[in-house]
């Protein structure tokens, strides 16, 4: 089968194009370049041209980079939670709010606080300027890929003298000198070490994200948890409230059964005995609630003595918290987040540190004006200028750099290190309020039960000892273990609502790594 023909189309010299002879000298010869005209700066074009070639070369350069390329650290989860037996592996946080969390309780008081604190706090207020302080050291460290120029002025008038080595020679006179001078000064970042540190500053401004972020988490929880408690107290404080109010009841008649001999005065001061210590309890209730109280003042940023929450006692059940897979805790825990910005910083920061094994390249020029005269310093003749290239390595320095370079490396070990461990952490977290909820669910349930037949037995005691058939000791134990029951009953209620505001900060609330911050 013949061969087809060599395709020469594409072989053959382009046209010049309409705009290649742009800036050429009219009736120039094509074969013979036009010579240009001389300068009037006095500047030679083959220093500019050798100038331009250096900046060109070093701008070429500034594409390599030295130093490791980040991976993040493997941090071995397990495929589910050990404790998470009652729920369907799903989504994190199915049933939560995509912004406040803490609305999933339905308590319009405590998202009125929240709100307060998101605005007030002023914890939260200094974690933000933390953040923004990150934020502007990345600008800092971006400045330096960029030239530094500076421009300045000077005038001075000078009268030399006569007494001077050879000044007969040289000339006693005055003279002036107006100076107009700018300078450039450039090092190009060749080996990386330049981005390198952007690189390590863009991930510490995310680390201080991340971190802004787990502190409005950690303080969020710490007041829902603050407000459960405060309720929880003002729930024992309606049961002593009524058991104060029975127990009084209770005093009035065994005073009446003294006084109508149908009981001993060793009966009436045991009821006496129980009310006051009952009432001792009722005071001291008050103390914890008064110390909450203040607590959720200062979260939500308003003095102590001018806030107050009237008493609500706690009523509501912990809603269902699905907790999704453990490995999703890499993503929505904020501080897991946070160390895992920070090992990237450390892998950025041993690439500044390896590029101090190349040699420093370094950029000057000084242009402007001098004369004698003010009238003339804007002339031609008054011009100066002077430019070069500078390099520098070092040869020995004891050991610093090896010794720089194996310093950055241990800091990234040791970040690797403790973002592992709080990924530990984070499922140990998880696990223990799952724990929590699970075994307090069953708690609950036997403690209302005990209730129950508590408060049967209370009334069957009181029954038997009206009827006589009884004295009033055993009246006064089973209204004994009755408040015990009841005020057990109510802390592990208390609880069920700690554990799940817990639980919900342990997988990270709403927020997932996608809220951090790209620039």
């Amino acid at each position: 089968m013949p061969k087809p023909p060599l395709q020469t189309a594409n072989l053959r010299r382009p046209e010049p194009s309409p705009n290649c002879c742009k800036g050429r000298v009219p009736n120039a010869s094509p074969l013979k370049p036009a010579i240009p005209p001389r300068p009037h700066s006095g500047i030679p074009a083959f220093s500019l041209a050798l100038f331009a070639a250096a900046c060109a070369l070093a701008l070429a350069s500034t594409g390599c980079m030295v130093g490791p390329k980040y991976r993040q650290p493997v941090a071995v989860a397990p495929p589910i939670f050990k404790e998470d037996t009652g729920w369907q592996p799903a989504q994190p946080a199915d049933t939560l709010p995509r912004g406040k969390w803490w609305q999933v309780f339905h308590n319009p008081a405590l998202n009125d606080l929240e709100d307060k604190l998101t605005l007030s706090n002023q914890n939260l207020k200094a974690a933000f300027q933390a953040y923004e302080q990150a934020h502007e050291a990345v600008a800092i460290q971006r400045s330096a890929l960029f030239p530094s120029v500076s421009l300045g002025g000077s005038a001075m008038r000078a009268q030399q003298s006569s007494n001077r080595p050879f000044g007969n020679a040289l000339g006693t006179g005055q003279y002036s000198d107006f100076q107009l001078p700018g300078a450039v000064s450039w090092e190009p970042d060749l080996w990386g070490r330049v981005r390198h540190q952007v690189e390590a500053s863009r991930e510490n401004a995310q680390a201080s994200a991340a971190d802004l972020e787990a502190a409005s988490l950690s303080l969020h929880a710490e007041l829902a948890s603050d407000y459960f408690e405060l309720r929880g107290l003002d729930l024992q404080q309606q049961l002593l409230d009524a058991t104060v109010a029975a127990y009084e009841k209770s005093v009035v008649l065994t005073r009446n059964r003294f006084n109508g001999g149908l009981d001993s005065a060793a009966a009436l001061a045991l009821a006496q005995t129980q009310l006051e210590t009952t009432r001792a309890q009722q005071i001291d209730n008050g103390v914890l609630r008064a110390q909450y109280e203040h607590a959720i003042a200062t979260l939500t940023g308003q003095p102590a003595s001018s806030f107050s929450l009237p008493p609500a006692p706690l009523s509501a059940t912990p809603p269902n918290i699905p907790v999704g897979l453990p490995s999703d805790l890499l993503q929505r825990r904020p501080d897991v987040a946070s160390l895992e910005r920070q090992v990237a910083a450390a892998n950025a920061e041993i690439g500044v540190a390896r590029s101090a094994y190349y040699p420093a390249l370094n950029l000057t020029g000084v242009g402007g004006t001098e004369s004698t005269r003010l009238g003339t310093l804007i002339q031609g003749p008054s011009t100066l200028w002077a430019f070069g290239l500078s390099a520098t390595e070092a040869i020995f320095e004891g050991g610093l750099r090896h010794a720089q370079n194996r310093q950055a490396q241990d800091a990234y070990d040791q970040t690797v290190a403790l973002y592992r461990q709080q990924v530990l952490q984070s499922f140990q977290d998880v696990e223990d309020n799952l724990a929590a909820l699970r075994i307090l669910e069953k708690e609950s349930s036997t403690a209302q039960t005990a209730v129950t037949d508590a408060q049967r037995s209370v009334t069957l005691s009181e029954n038997r000892y009206k009827g006589g058939l009884v004295d009033y000791l055993e009246v006064i134990t089973t209204q004994s273990i009755a408040l015990a029951d009841e005020r057990s009953l109510a802390s592990v209620e208390t609880r069920r609502m700690t554990a799940a505001v817990f639980l919900i900060k342990a997988i990270g609330g709403t927020w997932d790594t996608t809220q951090l911050p790209r620039d």
